[in-house]
């Protein structure tokens, strides 16, 4: 049975490697330009550039046309499913019995009623806008949108 002992562990052969010196002699394969290549920027101390820098061009992000925006008002906006009325205590819904119930966030300013599920009772709506679909099933049964 082999027999493991802490000083006679090493790593796999070839799975490690020694670091490659520089700048070391011809016989080494990277002296005199030290794996450079000749002149230019790349090859001298500092020779740095930021990303995207194409030596003075106008560069590619700023050749490209914008496009695209991020819309202001996108949190204002609500919707709320029909069904979900249905857990409501109170037959007048208005933007404020939403917010307290949790159908809609508080910073948001209009809400629009879908019609997703069905409703057994009426309801008054003050303030809302109401899809077309929303609108007849409330309506159906006695509701009425102000």
């Amino acid at each position: 049975m082999l027999e493991i002992r802490l000083n006679s562990l090493s790593p796999s052969e070839g799975s490690k490697f020694s670091r490659r010196r520089v700048g070391r002699g011809i016989g080494s394969g990277f002296g005199k330009t030290a794996g450079r290549g000749h002149k230019g920027q790349k090859s001298r101390a500092g020779g740095f550039h930021k990303v995207g820098f194409e030596g003075g061009q106008m560069p590619l992000q700023r050749r490209l046309p914008k496009r695209g925006f991020r819309q202001m008002g996108k949190h204002l906006y609500g919707e709320v499913r029909l069904f979900s009325l249905e857990s409501l205590p109170t037959e007048e819904i208005d933007l404020q019995v939403l917010k307290l119930a949790g159908l809609v966030k508080d910073e948001v300013k209009f809400v629009k009623i879908i019609k997703t599920g069905t409703v057994s009772r009426k309801f008054i709506l003050k303030g809302l806008s109401v899809s077309s679909g929303a609108r007849m099933a409330l309506e159906k049964l006695g509701g009425s949108i102000l």
